[in-house]
C-alpha cells in the first residue's frame, strides 16, 4: 500500500508562486507515488477575522487553482475542511489531552498574536490542535510542509504518541516532509522576507492569477543589489531569489543558469524570468478559467471527494471516542 499524504492550504489572501513552487507543484508530483488528501482549511482561516462573502469566494478559488495546477480529484481527495465535522469534534477531544505548556511553546502563535493584538482569538491559540486533528483523522504517514509549519506537525506527532501511550495504539504517527528546493520563495520587494499571501504591498508577490503585464512589471521592479554579475550567491538575497525562481520554473541546474547569464546583467535576467514565469503559469490560468466557467462544477468535485473520504475520518473519530469512553 502507498503511504498517505495530508496537506492543507488556507483560503485566504492570494495564492502566489511561492505557494506554487514550494508546495503545490510538489503535491502534484506526489500523486504518482502517494495516496493524497488535500484540504482547503477554512476552519483555520477563521482563527483570524474574515469577510464571509470573501471567504466563500476564496474557498472555491483555491480549490479551482489546485485542480488547475494538476491535482486530479479522481486520483487525490480534495475537499473543504468544514464539510467533514469530525475535524472539529476530534479537535475538542485532543484539546483535553494536549498539555497547555505544549501550546504555549508554539512560535507561530506568538508571531501572529503580536500582529493582531486586538483580535487574538482562542481559535488562533488552538490552531495547532486543529491541525493535529486534520492530520491524525486520516491515518497520515507524511505531511509536506514549509519550515514555518514544522513545529505544528511535531505537535501532532507528540499528541499521537501521548494518546497511544495512554489508550493503546490508536493514531498513526506522521512524519514531516520539507521540500529541499523551493520551500522558501522570498518577497520581490524585500528578499529577506518570505513571500506571503497576506502581504498586500504592491510588488511583493506574483499571484497565480496575475496578468502577463502584472507579472512583468513586478519582476522588473524586484529588489536586487548594486552588482551586475548573475550568480547564485546567498549573501545577495535579491538576485539569489530571482535565480531560484528561474531555476524552479526552468528545471535547469545552477551551473547551466550561471553559464547562460555569463556576461549579462540583471535586466537580462529579469526580462527572461518574466517570460519564463508568464509561460509557466499560462496553462494553469487557462485551465482555471475553464473550471470556473461553471462554479457548480468545482462544488460537485469537492462534495464528491468529501463523501469519499468522510468514512475514514468518522472511523478514526469513532475509535477515539470508544477509547476515551464517549458516546
Amino acid at each position: 500500500m502507498r503511504k498517505r499524504v495530508f496537506s492543507g492550504i488556507q483560503p485566504t489572501g492570494n495564492i502566489h508562486i511561492g505557494n506554487y513552487l514550494g508546495a503545490i507543484k510538489n503535491w502534484v508530483a506526489m500523486q504518482a507515488d502517494y495516496d493524497n488528501i488535500f484540504c482547503v482549511v477554512d476552519l483555520h482561516a477563521i482563527t483570524i477575522p474574515q469577510k464571509p462573502e470573501v471567504l466563500k469566494k476564496k474557498i472555491r478559488e483555491v480549490a479551482g487553482l489546485l485542480i488547475a495546477a494538476g491535482i486530479d480529484p479522481e486520483v487525490s481527495a480534495i475537499f473543504v475542511q468544514s464539510h467533514i465535522c469530525a475535524h472539529s469534534e476530534l479537535t475538542w477531544i485532543l484539546n483535553c489531552f494536549i498539555p497547555f505548556g505544549w501550546m504555549r511553546r508554539m512560535t507561530q502563535f506568538k508571531e501572529k498574536s503580536a500582529q493582531h493584538k486586538e483580535e487574538v482569538s482562542t481559535g488562533l491559540f488552538d490552531y495547532p490542535a486543529l491541525m493535529a486533528a486534520d492530520i491524525l483523522l486520516y491515518n497520515t504517514d507524511v505531511v509536506p510542509v514549509g519550515e514555518d509549519q514544522k513545529q505544528h506537525v511535531e505537535l501532532a506527532r507528540d499528541v499521537a504518541e501521548r494518546f497511544n501511550a495512554i489508550y493503546g495504539e490508536t493514531f498513526r504517527v506522521p512524519e514531516v516532509m520539507i521540500p529541499e528546493v523551493g520551500a522558501r520563495i522570498m518577497g520581490l520587494d524585500d528578499p529577506t522576507m518570505k513571500m506571503s499571501k497576506s502581504e498586500e504591498r504592491p510588488g511583493h508577490a506574483i499571484y497565480l492569477l496575475d496578468s502577463p503585464d502584472e507579472i512583468r512589471d513586478k519582476i522588473m521592479r524586484a529588489t536586487t543589489d548594486s552588482r551586475r554579475d548573475v550568480l547564485f550567491d546567498e549573501s545577495r538575497p535579491g538576485i539569489f531569489n530571482l535565480l531560484s525562481i528561474y531555476q524552479l520554473f526552468t528545471k535547469k541546474s545552477q551551473a547551466e543558469i550561471e553559464a547562460h547569464f555569463e556576461g549579462k546583467g540583471y535586466s537580462d535576467l529579469k526580462k527572461e524570468l518574466s517570460k519564463v514565469v508568464i509561460e509557466g503559469l499560462a496553462p494553469l490560468q487557462t485551465r482555471y478559467k475553464q473550471l470556473t466557467a461553471d462554479p457548480a462544477h468545482i462544488d460537485r468535485l469537492l462534495t464528491e471527494c468529501a463523501n469519499r473520504i468522510r468514512p475514514t475520518a468518522e472511523e478514526t473519530l469513532a475509535r477515539v471516542k470508544e477509547k476515551v469512553g464517549l458516546g
